[in-house]
């Protein structure tokens, strides 16, 4: 009988007894792990309900002590990090240094969560007027929800858990229901860090699932990751029942290679980035624009290191690159390929109809290259999100900048060049929220903002850093008198 992956509701982990169950499957053998309950609405209710009670009491807790139940996290995941990637890697396929890789990440958004004492602060000005004062306080908003995708099951869940808990909210997950069984085990140790019942909950499912949350009056605020079609989704309809959201879309992030580049490096880190978790991350490059004499070498040796790339099981010794996570994405992913050579575009690499031996069922798509990619196609301008590169050329940097902003994402865009002139002028005129200069994955350390643009994200105050503890709380401005003449009377 298959495990089955239950929700944790007020302390407890619940059987739903929902009628639909989905297949947790390995994407590197096609093999069933496990099944999920999805959730149904009534159930969902339960937990927000549940959630408001512990809301409730947990305000009133003091920041400094609750940190503490961060602080136990944290060594409690540290302690099991390896656990947790080898399941990241079953479930979501990536390799098993990408997966402790990731977790290592998200644990850092635990120790930046743990300076919410200094972060969460207010600010205040005596005598605003003759003897009155004025203050500014920072107040939990009550239950918060994530809405959490397949491709970083451990990392981005901590993008937000942290930061809302630590402000006083409730927190409920809804994990991916692809890869549930890393949230599972993320649940195991906040149930052994001691965190009070209610106060941090996990839901399974799918759609019904998430309208629940949306829906639900109770529920004050949400985040999202995942494609922009959901993404806006999301956000119209969280914000459309009055709540706060922050939703990060999909991506299609272009790389400028300048001639002056250190081209063996550019190449390296090019290939780790458009290749690594099988291209299956919101900044991972999927598009490469050579700048003048930058084109033929580039071309060469990424081509190279396409076809050198070793693909396979990730728990496999020497694997740099996994499977994609379910049938239906090598069959989109094969689909657009096609569609792009039909168009009459040079597929120099082809990823298309390969195996990896003692692995025939996984879901395998291997490095691809495309070459001389017009701006204006199909390939262009949609989100592939498989291990696929685009290459583009422009003969100045003024047009590959062109290039660059010409697309409705706005999530990473870098460069690699050794001219700091050049460098700059990106930087400042790059139409991205995450921009890296020599950098392949431009990824915010946990204290700053995740910061995506246009129709990468929807929203305000974005993941991570100060812009997690701003929205996760309210303000509330306090202006007081106290007259000498009152006081007497007491």
């Amino acid at each position: 009988m298959a495990t089955k992956i239950l929700d944790f509701i007020d302390g407890q982990w619940t059987d739903a007894k929902a009628s639909d169950l989905l297949d947790v499957v390995n994407p590197a053998k096609g093999a069933a792990m496990a099944e999920v309950v999805m959730t149904p609405q009534a159930v969902v209710a339960q937990a927000v309900e549940a959630g408001h009670a512990a809301y409730r009491e947990w305000r009133q807790v003091p920041v400094t002590d609750r940190v503490q139940y961060l602080f136990r996290l944290k060594m409690l995941m540290e302690e099991h990090l390896d656990e947790i990637a080898r399941i990241i890697t079953n479930e979501c396929g990536k390799t098993y240094g990408e997966s402790a890789a990731e977790m290592r990440r998200g644990i850092e958004n635990i120790e930046t969560a743990i300076g919410a004492p200094i972060l969460m602060q207010g600010y205040n000005n005596e005598d605003i007027a003759r003897g009155i004062d004025e203050h500014m306080f920072r107040q939990p908003l009550g239950v918060t929800a994530a809405i959490t995708p397949f491709n970083f099951p451990g990392m981005i869940p901590l993008w937000f858990l942290p930061y809302a808990v630590v402000t006083g909210n409730a927190f409920i997950l809804k994990p991916s229901e692809k890869v549930p069984m890393t949230s599972a085990k993320l649940f195991e140790l906040i149930e052994q860090a001691g965190f009070p019942k209610g106060v941090i909950q996990l839901v399974n499912g799918s759609k019904e699932t998430v309208d629940a949350l949306l829906d639900h009056p109770l529920v004050r605020a949400v985040s999202f990751v995942g494609s922009t079609p959901v993404a806006r989704y999301i956000y119209s309809r969280a914000t459309a029942n009055g709540k706060r959201a922050q939703c990060q879309g999909g991506a299609k992030n272009p790389v400028i290679i300048m001639p002056d580049a250190d081209m063996d490096t550019a190449t390296k880190i090019m290939a780790d980035s458009a290749f690594g978790c099988a291209g299956q991350r919101c900044l991972a490059a999927s598009v490469a624009i050579t700048v003048g004499s930058a084109r033929n070498i580039f071309t060469e040796q990424i081509a190279d290191a396409a076809v050198s790339r070793k693909v396979g099981y990730g728990l496999d010794d020497g694997v740099q690159m996994g499977p994609v996570i379910t049938p239906e994405s090598k069959t989109r992913i094969e689909g657009i390929i096609a569609n792009s050579q039909q168009q009459g575009i040079n597929v120099l690499v082809d990823g298309r109809n390969q195996l990896v031996s003692g692995y025939d069922d996984g879901y395998w798509v291997f490095p691809t290259i495309l070459e001389g990619v017009p701006p204006q196609s199909d390939v262009a301008k949609t989100e592939i999100f498989g291990p696929v590169l685009s290459l583009m050329y422009a003969e100045t940097i003024d047009d590959a900048i062109e290039l660059v902003n010409d697309r409705s994402y706005g999530n990473m865009a870098c460069i690699f060049t050794s001219s700091g002139s050049a460098a700059r002028k990106f930087r400042n005129e790059a139409d991205a929220g995450n921009v890296g200069v020599n950098i392949g994955v431009a990824a915010p350390m946990a204290f700053y903002p995740f910061s995506g643009w246009n129709e990468s994200f929807f929203g305000d105050l974005h993941g991570q850093g100060r812009h997690g503890v701003e929205f996760y709380t309210q303000t509330k401005v306090v202006i007081e008198r106290w007259p000498k003449e009152w006081s007497r009377q007491f």
